[in-house]
């Protein structure tokens, strides 16, 4: 998963979709960290992008950068560690105005189950699995 978080950590951006009932839902996002191997991404538990991967945890991530695009499938699990909390908010100083890793909001969910293809219009894709 080294190479999907190499890659979503320089668009900066990245597109989260979930789904809510029956409609989709896409919204930007730009939290993306490496913890014990694992790939995570956070938001706060208040938020409905939050109740929504609760609801159906089934997730898709979609990047674009310099004329290759990614596509990432998994399903986001809830970790709800200090520790793992804490070293994202120490990846993202900013982040830290908002969420504490103690407080009941702050939610960081790991992608299980990942495959990720990297796609271009000049070469063949490349998937990335990660069970």
């Amino acid at each position: 998963m080294k190479e999907v978080y190499d890659f979503l950590k320089k668009c900066k951006t990245y597109y989260l979709a979930t789904v809510d009932g029956d409609q989709p839902r896409v919204r930007p996002f730009g939290t993306v960290d490496m913890f014990e191997d694992k790939l995570y991404i956070q938001t706060g538990k208040v938020k409905n992008v939050s109740k929504q991967m609760q609801a159906n945890p089934k997730i898709e991530i979609c990047a674009f950068d310099d004329g290759e695009w990614i596509r990432v499938a998994a399903t986001a699990v809830r970790d709800d560690r200090v520790e793992v909390k804490q070293h994202m908010l120490d990846a993202y100083p900013n982040l830290q105005k908002m969420y504490k890793a103690d407080d009941d909001n702050t939610e960081v969910l790991y992608l299980k189950d990942a495959t990720a293809t990297i796609y271009s219009f000049a070469a063949t894709p490349r998937v990335i699995v990660n069970p």
